[in-house]
């Protein structure tokens, strides 16, 4: 297995974990927060496909399927290329109204799709390009950007997967 399959296999894991808290629940479930200060699990779902939708497609020089395939329109969002919920405020993320979850899953393939292209073009030497990010000191390279991407997704999946347990009233022992 090379570095683009198994990254491939991740993002497929992400796919998978993010279809099982989604699917089948009602608008008004993906937007209930458990407390006042958490994102709810539709706001999760947008903002991991999101991510990955931007920084895979900086990576390869390609539109973002959120404009290209006009995602953008589906969520009832202006199509800016930056909004991808990083950095957002509580009132923000409140203010964010989740699509239907099939939306959410068919965004999420869209990106998956355009993910599994670049991947299956990657080489270990276009991991060390260096990327211009002159914010960054060291700048970083596509592989530490995949890293990031991947360890981001992980994080929100884990979080979807948590925030359904609690909207299932799942509990670790019998009452």
């Amino acid at each position: 297995m090379n570095i683009g399959e198994m990254a491939i296999d991740h993002f497929g894991r992400v796919r998978g974990l993010l279809a099982r808290c989604i699917e089948g629940l009602t608008v008004e479930q993906l937007m209930k927060q458990p407390d006042e200060n958490s994102n709810p699990l539709g706001w999760n779902a947008w903002h991991l496909t999101r991510v990955q939708d931007h920084q895979i497609c900086g990576l390869s020089g390609r539109e973002q399927a959120w404009i290209e395939e006009g995602w953008h329109e589906r969520f009832n969002m202006p199509p800016d290329p930056e909004n991808n919920g990083v950095g957002q405020s509580m009132d923000e993320v409140r203010a964010f109204q989740s699509p239907e979850a099939s939306v959410i899953i068919d965004y999420y393939d869209a990106v998956y799709v355009r993910t599994q292209e670049y991947l299956k073009t990657i080489t270990p030497e276009a991991l060390d390009r260096v990327l211009n990010e002159p914010r960054w000191d060291p700048m970083p390279t596509v592989g530490v950007r995949l890293v990031s991407v991947m360890h981001d997704c992980s994080m929100h999946a884990g979080e979807m997967a948590y925030l359904k347990g609690m909207l299932e009233s799942r509990q670790w022992y019998p009452a």
